[in-house]
């Protein structure tokens, strides 16, 4: 059998191919806008930045290569999901957070749209997004779920029995589902990799390798020289702990990925997925999957969930992930459809995603520095990145006078302040033990059969922030 590619970046690398290098920063430089990080957000901002006001003196500046992050090793799941809305909600009131959540449903059509503006064939496939349920406390859960989003203005959610739910996919012990059309599945790295082209014709200058060590108003500091720009915006997402200053400020989560050989005809006749819908599950430590264009399984989920001293920042080892990982998540897939439990696994990976200290993902200019900053989407930046963009972009325009207030710099989200992260080693300590809770949790309610979560799950929520 042939063994599994372990890192190599992604998967998703291994299928497009590592882009031909750009030239790094020459010497010190000025910019009306630096923007630092190449990843969807940086990219996305310099996008939107540039079709506003084509006159503008844009430099991106890349650490690694465009993508090299989180952009270029997610799950591909383009959906409506934005971390913090709840809380947004009791902060600004039930109908600014139906705004944010609005926002993000036209976001998943924005970056279609955009995709196809600029020719860039992402294997995008707009099937929705399918949550499904195990047990019965994930049934409760997922009754709720379908409930709130609903009231949060999602009337086009469909709540499925487990007969409906086994008509989209047949997944083994699914009492339940619920789908929003608000999804698609895409190639993060053919997505990356055509908006860093088209932001490049668009006249914007990107230097890779081109680390940023410190950021202060008006400079962006690298070991080539530094960037002066009136307008300096970090898009660094879970490599932000890497920048002097900010080892509190979002933690990088880690998650990793398999995703299998290709499968037959005859295994999708038994699976279904005809939908090619994305797929998560109800679980606490919950798992991602979508069907690629050339028909793997692509799965996800948390597995060492954080490294002391957030060194996973600096230090992601091209991708590598830890052996029991690649065991555990491959538990999942055969969980979910038993029948492939002598798949291939052809790749495995990891990276590092932003988590802020209340899991709200937020979006910030400080008018009196010039300073700005996106992020924070604890897994959801496909298309929140998009979004923050775009708001940035409003932001800009509305300091230097070139536009007002709009929609988007109305959102809840905007300028929201965070808290740090504890100092270690209680930030490790509390992780580690979050997480034990979270596994814990869903093995009992594995066993137990009841329709109540787990209260080791519930008391895990409350002390994280997450709810």
């Amino acid at each position: 059998m042939t063994s599994t590619i372990n890192g190599g970046i992604s998967f998703w690398y291994a299928d497009a191919g590592i882009p031909a290098p750009r030239e790094p920063l020459p010497g010190d430089a000025s910019a009306d806008v630096c923007i630092v990080g190449g990843g969807y957000t940086g990219l996305w901002t310099a996008y939107y930045l540039k079709k506003a006001v084509p006159f503008l003196n844009i430099t991106v500046l890349e650490a690694a290569f465009c993508g090299y992050g989180a952009s270029g090793r997610n799950g591909g799941w383009l959906y409506n999901g934005i971390a913090g809305r709840d809380r947004y909600a009791r902060l600004h009131g039930h109908d600014a957070a139906v705004r944010l959540q609005q926002a993000m449903n036209d976001t998943v059509t924005e970056v279609i749209r955009a995709a196809a503006d600029e020719h860039i064939d992402a294997d995008i496939h707009q099937g929705g997004v399918l949550e499904v349920a195990h047990t019965p406390a994930q049934l409760t859960r997922l009754r709720n779920f379908h409930a709130v989003e609903i009231a949060f203005g999602e009337k086009d959610r469909e709540l499925y029995s487990a007969r409906e739910t086994a008509d989209r996919i047949r997944i083994a012990g699914a009492v339940g589902s619920s789908w929003t059309p608000h999804g698609a599945r895409l190639h993060p790295v053919k997505l990356v990799k055509g908006l860093a082209a088209a932001v490049e014709a668009l006249g914007v200058t990107i230097h890779e390798s081109t680390p940023v060590t410190e950021i202060k108003p008006k400079h962006a500091v690298t070991p080539y020289g530094t960037v002066r720009a009136p307008y300096v915006l970090r898009c660094t997402e879970g490599f932000t702990a890497s920048l002097a200053h900010h080892r509190r400020t979002w933690l990088p989560m880690n998650s990793s990925m398999i995703a299998t050989e290709p499968l037959p005809a005859d295994a999708w006749d038994r699976i279904g997925w005809q939908g090619r819908e994305t797929l998560g599950d109800m679980a606490h430590a919950y798992m991602y999957a979508q069907r690629t264009a050339d028909d793997r399984i692509a799965l996800g989920g948390r597995g060492v969930p954080y490294r002391y001293g957030s060194r996973a920042a600096t230090t992601e080892n091209a991708g590598r992930t830890q052996p029991a990982t690649i065991d555990a998540l491959r538990a999942v897939l055969t969980r979910f459809f038993p029948q492939l439990a002598g798949v291939r696994i052809d790749h495995a990976w990891s990276g590092v995603l932003g988590v802020p200290r209340d899991w709200c993902a937020t979006v910030t200019l400080d008018r009196s520095t010039g300073l700005g900053w996106a992020g924070g989407y604890v897994g959801s930046g496909v298309a929140t990145a998009n979004l923050a963009a775009r708001t940035l972009r409003d932001l800009v325009q509305q300091d230097s006078g070139q536009s007002g207030p709009t929609d988007l710099t109305a959102l809840p989200w905007v300028n929201h302040k965070v808290r740090k992260w504890e100092p270690e080693p209680l930030r490790w300590l509390g992780v580690q033990a979050l997480y034990a809770a979270y596994r814990t949790a869903d093995r009992r309610e594995l066993t137990a059969r009841t329709t109540h979560t787990d209260r080791l799950a519930t008391l895990a929520d409350k002390i994280s922030g997450r709810h």
